[in-house]
């Protein structure tokens, strides 16, 4: 026999081999969903089957045939969502509420290692609670958030999806209050601080470098009391986009954000201070906004630990009048809304049940508990250029799939907390 001849029927052999492998190594569940929530168009459905393979979603109907013996998720009883997407995260960062100077103490007292490992806790707390993916924005030290990604992509800790920034780009002081100006070095080890247009656009190159995947800005570093210009933040945008990259600012005051708007940014994170023209202008440029609002549980909460001595009612009526009235105002000006948590406060509860508390916030300023859930998962997904792969229950998407216990129209500030089910990856973290 010719040595071509034996080669080819080596070759066939191995390539027979390995694939009588591939086909026997993969992992098929299929789950049985009594209700599915349709993120894409906000309907819920019934009586679906979703079928997963390995850590894919290979197929969602209500025909699909389930093989005897086959690994079956009964979820008939609930509700099965894909999983949640908190697109404004700090997994790195907490403060209690009487901290005066919480940035300075983790830059000066506590260190990468700790904050490594106590971020690396609450990430596993926010994919209990469902969140299956974050966009983590900073307050991070020097790329912890890069490293904490990867531990997760690798399984050396337990978390959500994480999709980072890196440090934000800040102009001088960042948000650390109260830096001396001969400590203002200490600042640049949480912050990547730029003296002009064409440092503005090293920090966009130095943030994607070491593993950035959106770029994090302060129009306005509140509670400080400067901002970057409308041209650094155009170098920003125009350099990002080269990458591929999007660009989303804290901005609190009108002006902030109407300038960030003007300069190009993909989102708005707070906006506490939005008037109508600008709302305009963002929904024009497809600019969202994040409000990143609190629920009246969590307000509570915060003027108890405050120890909070004036007219508690009417502090947390008039929070949520003003925060309502621009939530509102923006939906009927067209703009996007991604209902993300920004939670960082110590509520003395997991961070991940904390961040899911905000979600009720939405309906509490008048959002369909439908349109929250399309926010916080499909449209979350849009924003991220990941509508095919995560925050939906579809063919090809990657297997982040939840189920809640209870009614979520009727009963969303219960049903949202009542997770009986996450499965990441394919990979099942929790089941009731």
């Amino acid at each position: 026999m010719k040595k071509s001849v034996v080669f080819a029927c080596l070759y066939l052999c191995f390539v027979g081999f390995v694939f009588a492998q591939s086909i026997e190594t993969e992992e098929i569940k299929y789950i049985k969903a009594g209700r599915l929530f349709d993120s894409e168009k906000g309907r819920i459905l019934s009586d679906h089957i979703i079928k997963v393979v390995n850590n894919t979603i290979f197929e969602v109907g209500t025909t699909i045939p389930i093989p005897k013996n086959a690994s079956v998720i009964d979820l008939s009883s609930y509700t099965v969502l894909p999983g949640l997407i908190d697109g404004h995260t700090h997994l790195l960062h907490s403060e209690t509420v009487t901290d005066k100077h919480p940035i300075a103490n983790e830059i000066l007292f506590q260190g990468d290692a700790l904050r490594a490992l106590r971020g690396a806790k609450r990430a596993k707390s926010f994919l209990e609670s469902g969140f299956t993916t974050v966009r983590d924005l900073g307050n991070s030290g020097q790329f912890l958030d890069v490293a904490l990604k990867q531990a997760i992509t690798e399984v050396t800790v337990v978390g959500p999806r994480m999709f980072v920034s890196g440090p934000i780009i800040s102009s001088e002081g960042g948000q650390v209050v109260g830096i001396l100006k001969h400590h203002h070095q200490i600042t640049s080890n949480e912050y990547r601080i730029i003296k002009n247009v064409d440092d503005a656009i090293n920090a966009v190159r130095e943030n994607v470098n070491y593993g950035a995947d959106i770029i994090k800005i302060c129009a306005n570093n509140t509670p400080n009391n400067t901002s970057l210009t409308i041209d650094e933040m155009r170098a920003i945008v125009k350099m990002a986009n080269r990458y591929n990259k999007k660009v989303t600012a804290h901005a609190t005051s009108n002006l902030a954000v109407w300038e960030a708007t003007t300069a190009g940014v993909d989102a708005i994170e707070h906006g506490y201070a939005i008037a109508d023209s600008t709302l305009t202008l963002m929904a024009k440029k497809g600019t969202a906004l994040v409000p990143t609002d609190i629920s009246k549980k969590l307000l509570y909460k915060y003027f108890e630990l405050l120890d909070f001595k004036g007219d508690l009612e009417k502090a947390v009526i008039s929070y949520q009048s003003r925060k309502r009235d621009r939530l509102q105002r923006a939906i009927k000006a067209g703009v996007t809304i991604l209902t993300e948590s920004d939670n960082y406060m110590d509520f003395e509860i997991p961070q991940g049940e904390a961040a899911k508390n905000i979600l009720v916030a939405y309906q509490e300023e008048g959002m369909e508990p439908l349109d929250i859930l399309r926010s916080s998962t499909y449209l979350s997904s849009k924003f991220m250029n990941m509508s095919n792969r995560i925050g939906v229950i579809k063919k090809g998407a990657f297997a982040d799939i939840i189920a809640v216990k209870g009614d979520l129209e009727k009963d969303f500030s219960d049903t949202i907390f009542n997770v009986v089910f996450v499965m990441k990856d394919g990979k099942v973290h929790i089941k009731e």
